[in-house]
């Protein structure tokens, strides 16, 4: 052999070794896998548990048409590997230096692809600062059947107490992570957005409640490509399936505090009842049913089918409608009921009682019916209208064919609200304090047909550690099959015109005897 051959053939075993490397596999226990892009996984040793991850992407139920859930792994060690796979088929293999693992789209989108309605594992692999390599417990999700609603609109905010700014509402792309603003209050003079709402799942119809010094407070209405400026604050929202009739809030809220605790904030209703508005004629009526002077009525909520609206009714049980909080402002528990409407005659039934707070102890808020018409979802606290600042507010769902109800599993130990269904009545978006109990995120949990909740997850982001260094918080989240079309230009300008329509508001039972209010604080 001479000098020249022998260093080559030195060199060409090297490389046979490496390519038999990152072509074969090496176990101590087990199979492993190995990429020629990263550092590969050699013999490694198996835990006898789940790695820890973030966010928590384990055990769920997931979209077949989500983004990458991208996460974090936070076990110590200095390289890492994970391959996502399904039993059969291709699989996704990522890894680096850190526990950042982002996946790569058009790989994870043919992964769901092929993986409709079967399991799906996650395999991870660290190495330690001695150079072996641990192979974590698997982890197993599922992909369902079922798609999500395409867009998530929302409200993002910073969680101040006393002033607004910075506020807007946005809508994302749930098949990937493109995020655009729909409307922002830097667009009217810092002001304020709340309360926006759809007709079903439809992007078609919408109105926002806008509050600003400068401009005032009103109501867009976005119907058929138009925007008008409503001459009047609309507050929680329900719209008639037939999109011809609107049935909203008016609230006289006000916020206080409390000495201490997690959550120092509170909201009481000092008067409140709900309002009718025929959108063809721009009139509105207050049917009796709705506007009983010795009763706070909210939250409307619509059956798919627009024979029902189902809404929160409580006593009032002070007298002094101007001290703040009223006595017994804690005791106020809301009933859930419904009256039964016929939209042919424009005619309204007689209020009843679904479901009595004096059974369940609890104050029960925010209806929500699946669109398929077979469940009703709410929130239930300890008192009062405002459940995201209540620790104590947890999600239920009643079969409305027995009435019978149940508390999900899903819940946490702090504060759910805030919730909406997917046009395909599978899946559900609400709003979280989970993540520590002080800022409210998105999360989805998948609904069987059976109404089993299952393990919810948050709303997935480009950056795996997005949700670290957020302060600001995402509420009110509204599932819609498609986006909002109508541009923000546009929105801006009618935020900033005149009223287009004024609306008398005939308070025929119903009337406030508190001094003018506009509710101030910010709500989540």
């Amino acid at each position: 052999m001479n000098k020249v051959a022998g260093p080559l053939q030195k060199t060409m075993r090297r490389r046979s070794i490496v390519i038999g490397v990152c072509s074969g596999v090496i176990a101590l226990v087990g199979m492993s896998f190995v990429s020629c892009r990263s550092e590969t996984v050699g013999p490694y040793i198996q835990i006898a548990r789940k790695p820890a991850i973030d966010p928590d992407y384990s055990d769920i139920v997931i979209p077949c048409n989500i983004a990458p859930l991208n996460f974090q792994i936070l076990e110590k060690g200095r390289a890492y590997r994970v391959r996502i796979h399904p039993d059969r088929g291709a699989a996704i293999e990522i890894g680096g230096r850190t526990g950042s693992m982002r996946i790569p789209p058009g790989q994870w989108r043919a992964l769901l692809d092929a993986s409709r309605g079967h399991e799906v594992f996650v395999d991870v692999y660290v190495k330690g600062a001695d150079g072996r390599w641990s192979q974590f417990q698997r982890i197993t999700n599922t992909i369902a059947q079922e798609g999500i609603d395409e867009t998530l609109v929302y409200r993002f905010m910073r969680p101040i107490y006393s002033a607004w700014k910075d506020i807007g509402i946005y809508q994302r792309n749930l098949a990937n992570y493109d995020t655009s603003v729909i409307l922002h209050g830097r667009s009217f003079g810092e002001g304020c957005l709340n309360c926006h709402s759809f007709a079903g799942n439809s992007p078609d119809t919408m109105t926002i409640a806008l509050r600003s010094e400068r401009y005032g407070s009103h109501t867009l209405l976005v119907r058929k490509g138009a925007v008008d400026k409503i001459g009047a604050k609309w507050g929680y929202t329900a719209w008639h399936p037939g999109g011809r009739l609107a049935v909203y809030s008016i609230n006289n809220v006000v916020q206080f505090f409390h000495t201490g605790g997690l959550e120092v904030r509170d909201v009481v209703d000092i008067d409140s009842a709900l309002v009718c508005y025929h959108v063809d004629s721009g009139k509105a009526v207050c049917p009796p049913a709705l506007s009983d002077k010795n009763r706070l009525e909210t939250y409307p909520a619509w059956s798919p089918d627009g024979r029902y609206l189902y809404y929160c009714s409580a006593p009032i049980l002070w007298k002094d409608r101007n001290a703040v909080p009223p006595e017994n402002y804690d005791k106020v528990k809301y009933d859930l009921c419904r009256v039964a409407y016929d939209a042919d005659a424009d005619r309204w039934g007689e209020a009843e009682t679904v479901l009595a707070a004096q059974d369940t102890g609890l104050s029960i808020l925010l209806p929500r019916v699946s669109p398929d018409g077979r469940f009703l979802l709410f929130c239930m606290c300890r008192y009062g209208c405002f459940p995201v600042y209540q620790t104590s507010s947890d999600l239920y769902l009643m079969d409305l064919a027995t009435r019978k109800y149940q508390r999900l599993a899903i819940n946490s130990d702090y504060s759910e609200s805030w919730h909406s269904w997917s046009s395909n009545s599978r899946w559900i978006a609400f709003s979280s304090k989970r993540q520590g109990g002080a800022l409210t995120r998105t999360f989805f949990s998948y609904i069987d047909e059976t109404g089993q909740a299952h393990k919810p997850f948050v709303l997935p982001q480009k950056d795996p550690a997005y949700y670290d260094s957020l302060l600001e918080t995402y509420s009110v989240p509204e599932l819609l099959r498609g986006r909002v079309k109508v541009s923000r230009p546009m929105l801006a300008r009618a935020a900033r015109a005149e009223p287009s329509a004024v609306v008398a508001i005939p308070i025929t039972q119903a009337t406030p005897q508190a001094r003018p209010r506009e509710p101030w604080q910010e709500r989540e």
